[in-house]
């Protein structure tokens, strides 16, 4: 939540994520911290190299997390959700990482310690995510890998 809470003050997002707000406030940001801008003698260009690599980040992650995002992959996360099982998951802080069986992986954020907790007690992973986790948490999809089942 850290993470969000942080992109979401770089690029002066308030409340829900609006994506032509978010692309505005993008080119307005990688105009002004480009590295290309900057000597290279100065001492900000290493501080713009930073930042430009930061801004392009959080960028594609608030996209990932757009409302708008969610709708229009809302039909193929329903039949991954229900359809799939889980191959692999790990808990770091209050992110729980679920890599299903086709080699999608998404991160769900704000999932507590105790909950994990459950999950990982639970006989079955896949039948405990799908009641508590997979509608309960705000989620993206992180990637897609290949996996060799």
């Amino acid at each position: 939540m850290k993470r969000i809470s942080q992109y979401k003050k770089l690029f002066n997002v308030e409340n829900a994520i609006d994506l032509k707000e978010l692309k505005k406030s993008y080119r307005d940001l990688v105009k002004q911290w480009h590295p290309d801008k900057f000597q290279e003698n100065d001492e900000r260009k290493e501080e713009a190299e930073v930042m430009s690599r930061e801004i392009i980040d959080g960028y594609h992650f608030l996209v990932s997390i757009a409302p708008e995002t969610k709708a229009a992959n809302a039909e193929a996360y329903k039949v991954l959700t229900n359809d799939s099982g889980i191959l692999d998951f790990q808990h770091k802080g209050q992110v729980l990482e679920i890599t299903f069986l086709d080699g999608s992986v998404y991160e769900y954020f704000g999932v507590s310690k105790q909950l994990f907790q459950k999950m990982v007690n639970s006989d079955k992973y896949y039948r405990f995510a799908k009641r508590n986790i997979f509608d309960s948490f705000l989620y993206r999809k992180a990637k897609k890998d290949t996996v060799e089942v």
